[in-house]
């Protein structure tokens, strides 16, 4: 197998479309396990390390972009990403354990497809969007269309993402990460929750997107929950409505980390912890 370090994009591009059974690995946290358990024979890998133009992170007018070669420790370490998309930040830091992050690429991550992936639900909340580049030129779709199923993404042959876009977030705005894992730390999420929402200056919620990750085979919204919380404070007794609509949405499975009606009960039960004060509560 041979290991290759293109060092621009068009480089990248020649070598997919030359050796079209070779995989792009960034941080290789995904893909080096695919390969241990499946014993797939590929010929090449492509390792991004050396691309600097994948390495970059800024704002591009109203959008900050992310590099597809960007780890998520250095997400982490990003003062825009820890105080304008705080949701983002949260998902993040939850995200598997520090060496991983250091290696873990956010566009890794999107691409891998996974429904309980940690940065897709409030990357669909943000209307996050990504660049894909390919033999026929650059295309932008948003993440919740690129994603197709599980483990599947919408990239073509030659394909690949350069850049994740996030649109500036308006002042005022809300937004939030919540899971439910096995265990407190290094746990895939049984049942995720991302939230964007904005309040009135009477405290009713003006505007709101929820997202729920780990309870479908892709992210899942549901337009009848954020309509209903829509104009109402946040309260318990309107929150507890909400969740039961929210257990409807969604459509849970069995699997080793837990039965479907328990990813159902906690579809409905995270939207509690959009209360004022519950992160506080919980420590």
């Amino acid at each position: 197998m041979q290991v290759l370090f293109p060092r621009t994009i068009k480089e990248l591009q020649t070598l997919l479309v030359e050796i079209p059974q070779g995989r792009i690995m960034a941080g290789g946290t995904d893909l080096l396990v695919q390969l241990r358990q499946s014993r797939q024979q590929i010929t090449a890998v492509f390792c991004l390390e050396q691309l600097a133009a994948l390495q970059q992170t800024g704002w591009q007018q109203d959008e900050f972009c992310i590099g597809a070669a960007v780890t998520q420790q250095q997400l982490l370490d990003n003062a825009v990403i820890r105080t304008e998309y705080c949701g983002l930040y949260q998902a993040l830091n939850e995200l598997a354990s520090p060496p991983i992050r250091h290696a873990a690429t956010l566009v890794g991550n999107i691409c891998s497809a996974s429904p309980a992936a940690d940065s897709l639900p409030p990357l669909v909340v943000m209307d996050a969007q990504v660049d894909i580049v390919g033999p026929a030129g650059c295309r932008t779709m948003p993440i919740a269309g690129f994603i197709s199923g599980p483990g599947k993404n919408c990239l073509q042959p030659g394909e690949f993402v350069r850049t994740v876009r996030l649109p500036r977030l308006p002042q005022g705005l809300v937004s939030s990460y919540h899971k439910v894992g096995k265990r407190k730390a290094m746990a895939i999420a049984v049942a995720s929750l991302a939230a964007a929402y904005r309040l009135s200056a009477d405290g009713e919620v003006a505007w709101i997107r929820l997202a729920w990750g780990s309870v479908g085979p892709t992210v899942i919204r549901s337009s009848k929950v954020e309509e209903f919380i829509c104009g109402k404070p946040l309260t318990e007794e309107v929150l507890r409505q909400a969740g039961e609509l929210a257990r409807q949405a969604v459509s849970p499975i069995d699997d080793v980390r837990a039965s479907a009606d328990y990813r159902r009960s906690l579809a409905g039960n995270l939207l509690l912890r959009l209360l004022p004060g519950a992160a506080a509560r919980e420590g």
